[in-house]
């Protein structure tokens, strides 16, 4: 077997094979935002803006990954909130943070609403299971504050608790930052008739129509008290220890990119330094000797 020093022509095609089909994993996810890359009414200044998107977002990524190998190496602990109106791109974003990064490393938390049990416990008590360990990064897909949203929306919640919210959360969050945890809140802004756009996206698209709840609906319905609700939540909690960041998230690759940028610059973080990687010949045995495999095991090749 050849060493790394004396890769062959075949062994080099293939990495570059593996390479590429790691860069189409984003333009899969631009198909799914409705971007047709061989679209004929593509401009060229269409083509290079998307050209410009790509290089950024496989640059940030590069650097989520260092940044990433020194949360570990340094044992920091890291919770990202990602709140916003429905379809403002909050998914998003958090798909292509998470694309090239170690999954036991950072995770994604999205919790469902609370059962029976949950409803009776502090309210906190659910998202503090979730919570990283050293070397971690959660991200909260909505996150506590659904309760200075939603549940005040829509009446989930008795005006008791939605004070006693207020009154806990900010010392709750200073409470993380002492134990040793950044704390980084993003909200993402879009505006009354984006928000019509992409929900009119998701009715017409069927791969999306499962994105849209009955909530999703009624949310559309009540914009004005869910803004009303946005304002008070920021005003009462964008404290020094944990402020809000807000994200304009109008045009969903520039929200992406802004996002991700920031979310770098918040770390004094340096590349780690590895060891380099030697690829072991494997051993061979003369006397073993592949077990053929049934052919009704195999899964018919039709592409």
């Amino acid at each position: 077997m050849p060493d790394q020093q004396n890769i062959d022509a075949e062994q080099l095609r293939k990495i570059r094979e593996d390479i590429l089909d790691s860069i189409d994993e984003e333009l899969e996810m631009a198909i799914e935002d409705g971007v047709n890359e061989n679209d004929s009414l593509a401009t060229q200044e269409d083509k290079v803006a998307r050209a410009h998107y790509f290089r950024e977002l496989l640059r940030l990524q590069g650097e989520l990954v260092k940044l990433q190998d020194w949360i570990v190496a340094s044992k920091q602990k890291v919770v990202i909130l990602f709140e916003g109106r429905d379809a403002a791109g909050k998914g998003g974003v958090i798909k292509r943070i998470t694309q090239r990064l170690n999954p036991r490393v950072c995770r994604v938390a999205a919790l469902p609403a609370p059962n029976d049990r949950e409803r009776t416990q502090w309210y906190f008590q659910r998202y503090v299971t979730h919570l990283p360990a050293a070397g971690e990064i959660v991200l909260f897909d909505r996150s506590w504050y659904n309760r200075a949203g939603v549940e005040r929306v829509m009446g989930f919640c008795t005006d008791e608790e939605y004070e006693e919210f207020f009154r806990t959360v900010p010392e709750f969050e200073k409470m993380l930052g002492r134990s040793g945890i950044t704390l980084i809140k993003y909200w993402f802004s879009i505006t009354d008739d984006e928000q019509h756009a992409r929900f009119l996206g998701r009715i017409h698209d069927p791969l999306k129509q499962w994105k849209l709840s009955p909530m999703d609906l009624e949310s559309r319905r009540r914009w004005e008290e869910y803004t009303r609700a946005k304002e008070t939540m920021i005003e009462r909690t964008h404290i020094s220890e944990a402020p809000w960041w807000i994200v304009q998230a109008v045009d969903k690759k520039r929200a992406r990119l802004n996002c991700i940028d920031h979310l770098l610059s918040q770390f004094d973080y340096h590349e780690i330094e590895h060891a380099g990687i030697e690829l072991p010949g494997r051993e061979r045995n003369p006397d073993y000797i592949r077990n053929p495999v049934s052919t009704d095991m195999i899964v018919p090749e039709k592409y």
